[in-house]
């Protein structure tokens, strides 16, 4: 499966056929010295060529000389930035892009690298277009252009790869209909009737050469740079974890997998290989093989040496038309129609972020496409994390369990007390928020409590302005003649409040472990404070009957 899909990749990367095979040698056994997935297959993938594809080719023409000495820098910068991020223990960085944004990215990528193919599996030429719809408007107006020969390979090599893929996944359906169309368009001289395939391929092994670099491309690359280094880790780490979970023979460390993939293009850069990232369909093939170590990616790489050293000249007859195919069939399962219709039952905020991230990838390109979702994520977030869910709470009859008001309706609310649960960090971004709402919840009291509770199980932090709120709140509710308790504060909490100050201003009699104890407390109190009343009452009644 190697071999096919780095010249089909290649390819769709904009580079000769031969660099995605250069890709498949030194990356692989730095990675299986360094990494610590034992499964995991990297190389050229499907994605990771069209984000290279759409930020280089800006700069320069595919498959030009100056395009490939930026596609080799490209994978060397990648490559920096990834072992800087592992040095710095930044793996974390990659949870920033979240499952609906790269769900959202990855379908339209699978659909923009289909449309990419339609040249060749359809056979026509098509013009170089900006976007995407153009190219399947254009196909679309000029049907009468197919070279049907093209196309009937093609879509007989797709639907054998399937077929032989629902058979039996491990079985190299790629490189059996690679080997038939070959000496299928080599016996019957298709090369000669309009069939394209891919000519020369250099024999050999890569030297070592220095990629061209220079500042002014190093700045223009940035944007590509982020977005493959970002991407391509989010996928290998996410198919080393499955792996991981699967077998659970070995532990995949984050950082280590950084440095790993990062010094794995940094040296393959000078060795002539492309951006290679972790491959989902052979890590799968891999694994299913019975691969149990990393020796498994060094037997791969030496299986491409010995291609490269004597079977070069046989890939001169291999149809383009059958490598469009092989990254048909990879792409189709990237379009995930299940998340989209799964988010939208579940989570609506999280569909609109994945529609949108598609949509924006589809208009805007593959780059701006994860950078509008990742800002749109951000959005979300720290609106959602402004308004945090408040809740008063009430005691379910017969029990110890405080819960929601909204969802025990059966249950009375206590005139003698208040209790609210605040769902969030208290910070900057919702102080206000939460401020306000104490005071609507006391405003629409027909009767001031005495006591208003608050519950601090789920406020896991506070910063310096949340402090302030708090304070304000306290000075609040003592106007209107009701005192503060605080229940459940976590530890982290209490220390910052005992710090501050606050503690010893709001009393530590104020402060319990748990609602129960703080409810012990108001009942008590206010039960004392009936007690003083009925003996005053008593006493003005004495008084007056003696007088």
């Amino acid at each position: 499966m190697l071999i096919p899909q780095a010249i089909a990749y290649a390819l769709l990367m904009g580079v000769p056929p031969i660099y995605g095979l250069y890709a498949c040698l030194v990356p692989l056994i730095i990675y299986a010295l360094l990494g610590t997935s034992k499964q995991l297959s990297i190389g050229p993938v499907a994605v990771t060529a069209i984000l290279v594809m759409s930020g280089v080719s800006e700069l320069a023409d595919p498959f030009s000389e100056h395009f490939v000495s930026l596609v080799l820098f490209l994978g060397f910068l990648i490559g920096i930035t990834q072992i800087l991020m592992s040095l710095l223990r930044m793996g974390f960085l990659v949870n920033l892009i979240s499952q609906p944004v790269i769900s959202g990215f990855i379908s339209a990528a699978a659909i923009i690298i289909i449309v990419s193919q339609l040249e060749e599996s359809l056979g026509m030429s098509i013009p170089d277009v900006k976007h995407t719809y153009q190219t399947v408007s254009y196909a679309l107006l000029h049907l009468g252009e197919i070279e049907w020969i093209t196309f009937g390979m093609c879509l007989f090599s797709i639907l054998a790869i399937m077929l032989l893929k629902k058979w039996k996944r491990s079985f190299p359906g790629a490189l059996l209909m690679l080997l038939i169309t070959t000496l299928v368009t080599y016996f019957f001289g298709l090369h000669d009737k309009g069939v394209s395939v891919i000519k020369e391929v250099p024999s050999g092994l890569p030297s070592f050469q220095i990629p061209p670099m220079s500042y002014e491309d190093m700045m223009a690359l940035i944007p590509s740079v982020l977005t493959v280094t970002f991407i391509g880790y989010v996928g290998s780490i996410g198919i080393a974890k499955s792996m991981e979970m699967k077998n659970r023979d070995h532990v995949v460390r984050p950082n280590q997998e950084l440095f790993a993939l990062g010094m794995a293009k940094v040296i393959g850069a000078f060795f002539l290989a492309v951006p290679s990232s972790g491959s989902y369909s052979r890590t799968a093939i891999n694994d299913e093989a019975g691969a149990k170590t990393t020796i498994s990616s060094m037997i791969a790489a030496l299986m491409v040496v010995l291609s490269l050293l004597f079977l070069t000249q046989f890939f001169y007859y291999i149809p383009k038309s059958v490598l469009a195919a092989i990254i048909l069939v990879s792409v189709f399962g990237l379009i995930n129609v299940s998340e989209a219709k799964y988010l939208y039952q579940v989570k609506r905020r999280d569909f609109f972020v994945m529609m949108i991230t598609f949509v924006g990838t589809l208009v805007f390109g593959v780059e701006n496409g994860i950078f509008i979702g990742v800002i749109l994520s951000f959005v979300f977030l720290q609106y959602y994390s402004s308004r945090p869910h408040i809740a008063e709470l009430v005691n379910i009859p017969g029990t110890t369990y405080y819960r929601n008001v909204n969802r025990f309706p059966e249950a009375k609310r206590s005139q003698e007390y208040m209790i609210i649960r605040f769902d969030n960090q208290l910070y900057f971004g919702n102080a206000g928020f939460f401020k306000d709402a104490i005071q609507s919840y006391v405003s629409k009291r027909d009767v001031m409590p005495k006591f208003l509770i608050l519950d601090n199980t789920n406020m896991h932090d506070m910063d310096s302005t949340g402090l302030h709120v708090f304070e304000d709140i306290h000075e609040y509710l003592e106007r209107q003649g009701i005192q503060l308790l605080i229940a459940g504060t976590i530890g982290p909490v209490r220390d910052f409040l005992k710090r501050s100050g606050f503690t010893d201003k709001l009393g530590k009699n104020h402060h319990y472990l748990n609602i129960s104890d703080a409810v012990a407390h108001a009942e008590h109190r206010t039960l004392q404070e009936k007690s003083r009343e009925v003996a005053v009452q008593f006493n003005e009644k004495r008084r007056s009957f003696l007088d």
